[in-house]
């Protein structure tokens, strides 16, 4: 074999190779020919620093009985909002909870206890693993969503895996599973993000969240750091891979609109394919500005530089604020479960 990247490497033929075969010897070659290269180098020290935020399963098996909205959540000292999130969902008909402590010191399990009783699981789940061989830090709330798929999914029609700061609003219908029915075996709803800012709140406001925060950003979709993103709540049987924002059905980047209109992951971007007809999604990503300090200052969830998860925050909240528009969607949806209207808050900034 003449000299070339691989010199110096033990050389047998490929059939021959005993520490792995063909895919063995190949791949020493590669790793040296990248280590004599500086792109290469730097790409591999790239790749070795970004973590794992994919993680691919086999699906559970659905029970025979299976039925409802199963609710999944990662969660870390939220106790000044768990209760009211927890009673949304609850009231709102969600069958179960499975809920992550990841290191709470407050109060929020108990609250969520006492608000959901029976309804609710929880797994300590306060860890930060790496891959042992790149030492990549493993995502955290996809390995939790990931054993919630496999671990509980057969036992429901619907996971939503969401934060302590999202709130599932049926558009309509006086309940999840109402607001879900017309969709028959899809296996897979994107819902956009409808992000709500700050709403001139320097504290937080008597009432809790949904009374006090009624302006979001104007477009959904306007593809703006911070604004434009998704979530799924997916049939588990059928999900072989998922990353925080997006989820894999039978192998394939495909979702579906809560019109029914099937599209690829890329395609969840183009305005055509938004809807929020029966099912909004509504983030509180800042609240009120004391508890959006209170966020900076606890971190990201990943390895991430204190001055870096700073600036994006702050500047994800400016370009929720750029534009906004009023929303009383959730509101409007308690109305209807109370049968009563509710007072308008201002919001004026």
């Amino acid at each position: 074999m003449p000299a070339g990247p691989c010199a110096g490497v033990a050389r047998p033929l490929p059939h021959m190779a005993r520490d792995g075969g063909p895919l063995w010897y190949i791949a020493k070659c590669t790793a040296r020919l990248a280590r004599d290269t500086v792109p290469g180098l730097a790409m591999l020290r790239l790749f070795s620093r970004r973590p794992i935020t994919r993680i691919g399963l086999t699906p559970p098996a659905p029970t025979p009985d299976r039925a409802g909205v199963a609710v999944v959540l990662i969660v870390r000292d939220e106790e000044r909002h768990i209760g009211e999130w927890a009673g949304f969902h609850r009231d709102a008909g969600a069958a179960h909870f499975v809920v992550y402590d990841n290191g709470c010191r407050d109060a929020t399990i108990p609250r969520l206890t006492r608000a959901l009783g029976e309804k609710l699981t929880v797994i300590p789940w306060h860890q930060r693993l790496t891959d042992a061989g790149t030492g990549r830090e493993i995502h955290n709330q996809v390995l939790a969503y990931a054993h919630a798929m496999r671990n509980f999914g057969g036992r429901f029609r619907w996971m939503a895996c969401i934060d302590a700061d999202e709130f599932l609003v049926p558009k309509r219908a006086t309940s999840l599973d109402a607001a879900l029915a017309h969709l028959g075996d899809i296996p897979s709803v994107t819902l956009p993000w409808h992000n709500f800012g700050r709403c001139g709140h320097v504290d937080p406001p008597e009432g809790g969240i949904v009374a006090n925060f009624t302006r979001r950003a104007a477009d959904p979709m306007s593809g703006a750091r911070g604004v434009t993103n998704f979530k799924t709540l997916v049939d588990a049987t059928r999900v072989t891979a998922l990353k925080v924002h997006s989820v894999e059905i039978d192998g394939q980047g495909v979702t579906w609109n809560d019109r029914g209109e099937r599209t690829t992951l890329k395609g969840r971007f183009e305005r055509g394919f938004y809807s929020a007809d029966h099912l909004q999604l509504n983030h509180y990503y800042a609240r009120s500005e004391a508890e959006l300090a209170a966020k900076i200052a606890r971190g990201s969830n990943q390895r991430v530089e204190a001055a870096r998860h700073a600036a994006r925050v702050r500047r994800n909240v400016a370009n929720i604020e750029a534009n906004e528009v009023e929303d009383r969607v959730a509101p409007d949806f308690l109305d209807r479960l109370r049968g009563r209207p509710s007072p308008v808050v201002s919001c004026d900034l």
